[in-house]
């Protein structure tokens, strides 16, 4: 059976959807695909969200991640957006929701820690659903 695709959006598509995309890929890659994008780009991953993830789980995101633009977005089934303030564009998907988060951007590590444990969470109650939902089709 396929997994699903999961797309984390914020509009620079640098911070907190690339540490959604990255702890997705770190916890949930049995159960489901991990991609982040925006609808603007910087020239780089927020650095103190790339020390902080290398710290907490290891995970070097400037290796393996980049900022994208939605273009560059495979078809995807469930659509997470990052709580921007802005209307993100439409993609298709069978599954939308927003996260609601503060960006921590410009904001101390007590911020980032909490955001990066807030996604954390998130994305672990997401894989439980999607891999009790997958469990349930194959029925």
């Amino acid at each position: 059976m396929r997994k699903p695709k999961v797309a984390f959006i914020c509009t620079h598509n640098s911070c907190r959807s690339q540490i959604a995309e990255a702890l997705g890929r770190h916890f949930a890659s049995g159960v489901f695909d991990s991609f982040s994008a925006g609808t603007q780009l910087k020239e780089r991953i927020n650095p103190d969200a790339v020390r902080l993830m290398k710290q907490l789980y290891g995970i070097d995101m400037e290796k393996t991640q980049h900022p994208k633009l939605l273009a560059e977005l495979p078809g995807v089934d469930v659509v997470i957006t990052m709580g921007c303030g802005v209307e993100c564009p439409f993609l298709p998907s069978k599954r939308r929701e927003d996260w609601g988060l503060d960006d921590p951007t410009g904001k101390d590590d007590g911020a980032f820690m909490e955001t990066i444990r807030t996604i954390e969470g998130k994305i672990k109650n997401l894989m439980t659903e999607l891999a009790d939902f997958e469990v349930l089709r194959a029925y």
